[in-house]
Formats: C-alpha cells, structure tokens, sequence
C-alpha cells in the first residue's frame, strides 16, 4: 500500500515557506550557507538557495555533504561503502551553516553530518532545514526548519523521490514488506 503525502508543487510550497522563515529569522543573509546532505539533501538545498536568490536578490552558497564515513552504522551497510565526494567551495567558519536534509528519522544521519562539518570548520551556528519529520528520534535532535511533520510507524517507509535523481518529485509512505 503506497500513500502519496506530497507531489511536486506541494514539495514546492513547503519550500517556499522555509525559505521565509530563514529569512524571518535572519541573522546576517551575508553569512548564511546551505549545506545538503547526499543523496538527496543536496538537490533540495540547490533548489532552497534558488528561491532565497529570488526572495533576496543575493546568491546562497551551497555545498554539497557526504557523511558516509561518518555514520555509526558503517559496518552494518557493508564491506565497500559507496562514498560520494563533498563539495563545499567556501569556507563554513564562522558562518550560519544550513544542513538540508529530505527526512529527519533517528537523528544519526544529522549527527554525522554535524561530525563532518566540523572537520570543515567553525560555523558560528549549524541550523538543521528538512522536507519531512517522521519522528522516531534516538537522539536529542530537532530540525529548525520543516516542511511537513508526518507522524509514521517504524514499520513503514518515507520515500522521497525528486526529479533530479528520480525523474519525479513526490513523497509517498510505503509499508515494509
């Protein structure tokens, strides 16, 4: 059974609205980056500092994440891990570092992402932006900025789906089978 929870333009308002609660919070648009998280994070980043140019007139640096090495989880994913490059042009000290992220579950995934920047840098502060919150947290971690808090059972799947890798943005809920 497959629940389809937001298509392409409902994926484009929540993103709409994140951009304007960033730039309500403000807090220096000079100093601001956004940083995704791969496979996907780096996609919705790209697209949220797109409509921060078009809110404000002024270019967002984005980079890209991979936080494979940094996961908790390393020895259960396999013997080879596929790593991915991290591509972050500029420098994240002392700057308001934005990690974007498609789906906040256990926390893991956030806490090496945090691992990793700091092998970066000194950001002055490290804000977390998602599409989806499903719950289910293992460790103390909170997004600042959601698009939609979508209460779920262990049992299921959040599968987001975007055009850039997919050739299809939506969400959809999935049963484990």
């Amino acid at each position: 059974m497959k629940a389809h929870v937001l298509d392409a333009e409902g994926i484009r308002k929540v993103f709409v609205r994140i951009a304007h609660e960033i730039l309500e919070k403000g807090q220096g648009q000079d100093a601001l980056c956004l940083v995704g998280i791969r496979s996907r994070g780096d996609h919705l980043a790209q697209r949220l500092a797109g409509l921060l140019q078009e809110m404000t007139g002024q270019p967002v640096p984005v980079g890209a994440l991979d936080i494979t090495l940094y996961r908790d989880d390393l020895s259960l994913v396999g013997s080879s891990p596929v790593v991915h490059s991290t591509e972050i042009s500029f420098d994240i000290t002392g700057r308001r570092v934005i990690v974007v992220d498609d789906v906040l579950f256990t926390g893991r995934t956030v806490r090496a992402a945090m691992d990793a920047l700091t092998d970066l840098g000194r950001p002055e502060s490290v804000e977390l932006a998602v599409l989806v919150d499903r719950g289910h947290r293992e460790l103390p971690i909170k997004a600042d900025y959601v698009g939609k808090n979508l209460p779920t059972s262990k049992e299921q799947l959040v599968q987001v789906r975007l055009q850039e890798t997919d050739g299809v943005d939506e969400v959809v809920i999935e049963e484990r089978p």
